[in-house]
């Protein structure tokens, strides 16, 4: 099998991405900026210390590093340097993991997500990128926030559609054996659900009762994701729904998807 190195493996999706090409045979060498155990190459996106080093013998590179608080060290910069070390490195399979709309939805993490995916188009190296939709886990962390409140403000129009990160990395696992694809078609999960209904799921799942009300958000961004900018309909997965995701994490069983 190959040996493959994994930018972002100590993150949520690179630690999954990790395991599944651990579990189909491959030799996974994990990025890290700090030394590890076992399978860990020390080197830095941000400076590109350590990256030649870490490249030697690679077949593949599952990129999923990224800063969305400051992107332009890691995911402009860092994919750049990334790049050139893999063409000194004898030019390897690059696998850019990416997100869906980042070249319909104007937010200056989305440019810089996208200015990585195009220096890995332009990189000369044999290269796939992949966009998802958002993880369950991090529309957790969003609607634990706004549930929070005495009333749950849900932006009117607004529409996701949460995927499995353990259905990402399988995605991305296979991806590494059928080798370069170029863009593959987006991923998403199994339900675009409006910000309300995913609200009522949470509370429900974490036993609160809150009034949720639609609120009209203005703007550009806003119009994009009313726009369904974010959205993969025809790439739908066939991984756990947000309910099951949430009934999964309190060891319980769903009650339905929706209120």
């Amino acid at each position: 099998m190959t040996t493959v190195l994994v930018t972002g493996g100590t993150g949520l999706l690179g630690r999954a991405v990790a395991g599944e090409l651990t579990a189909a045979g491959h030799t996974v060498r994990i990025l890290s900026r700090r030394p590890g155990g076992p399978g860990t190459a020390v080197g830095d996106l941000a400076t590109g210390a350590g990256l030649d080093t870490a490249l030697q013998g690679v077949d593949a590179v599952v990129h999923s590093a990224s800063d969305p608080r400051d992107p332009r060290p890691v995911d402009v910069d860092g994919t750049r340097r990334l790049v050139a070390a893999a063409r000194r490195a004898g030019e390897p399979h690059l696998v850019y993991v990416s997100i869906v709309g980042i070249d319909r939805i104007p937010w200056p993490y989305y440019r810089a997500k996208l200015a990585a995916e195009r220096a890995v188009g332009a990189s000369g190296l044999p290269w796939t990128i992949l966009r998802a939709t958002q993880f369950h886990e991090f529309t957790a962390d969003l609607l634990a926030r706004l549930t929070r409140l005495p009333v749950v403000p849900a932006p009117r129009g607004w529409r996701f559609q949460p995927v499995d990160v353990r259905e990402v990395a399988a995605r991305f696992a296979a991806t590494v054996d059928a080798g370069p694809a170029g863009r593959l078609p987006d991923l998403g999960g199994p339900q675009v659900l409006t910000v309300a209904e995913l609200a009522q799921l949470h509370l429900r799942a974490t036993g609160r009762r809150r009034r949720v009300v639609a609120v009209p958000v203005p703007g550009a961004f806003s119009r994009s994701l009313r726009a369904g900018a974010n959205l993969a309909p025809s790439g739908c997965s066939a991984g756990r729904t947000y309910a099951e995701f949430l009934a999964e994490r309190a060891g319980t069983v769903p009650t339905g998807s929706t209120s």
